[in-house]
């Protein structure tokens, strides 16, 4: 038997050690996340990429900076919006090649046919839908310049904003 479990066999010592478990359970439940901040997309083109996020969706710049280890960040924001997308460009890690489906980011529109026209105005088009469900919302999606789907979510009439689509 080991040194390490001789001290866990003492008299008393599984006792402690259980109470920890508790406290440090207690702990984790009172220590939580309290909001969602921002969600980063790793870019190769960040000029392009912000164009198409503020000329095409409408996002608002909030900030740019440069990181201590050298990327540059875009950081935006959709105007009903609190949390931020940060768009990062830092050539030193290597290309960035988007694979397919793995993440996406969905904003809310008023109408998916409406913005569809704007997005003809602009030279685009959805890449998947529209889809429409009977309950009058819908979901379309549109690809970003490097690759990441953006989707578009209609929701509801009778439901209103903020709601299941």
């Amino acid at each position: 038997m080991s040194r390490g479990s001789d001290r866990m066999n003492q008299p008393g010592r599984n006792l402690h050690f259980q109470h920890c478990l508790l406290l440090s359970s207690d702990y984790s439940a009172a220590m939580k996340v309290t909001k969602l901040l921002h969600t980063r997309y790793r870019l190769n083109d960040l000029d392009a990429s912000v164009r198409f996020y503020r000329e095409v969706l409408g996002l608002e710049e909030i900030r740019r900076n440069k990181s201590p280890r050298g990327s540059e960040l875009v950081f935006l924001k959709a105007p009903e919006s609190d949390e931020q997308i940060e768009l990062c460009h830092f050539p030193n890690s290597g290309p960035v090649q988007v694979q397919p489906d793995l993440t996406h980011l969905a904003f809310e529109v008023d109408s998916l046919e409406e913005f569809g026209k704007h997005l003809t105005k602009l030279g685009h088009k959805y890449s998947d839908g529209p889809t429409y469900k009977e309950n009058g919302g819908g979901f379309a999606f549109i690809d970003a310049p490097e690759g990441y789907e953006i989707e578009l979510i209609q929701c509801p009439r009778e439901l209103g904003k903020a709601s299941s689509y």
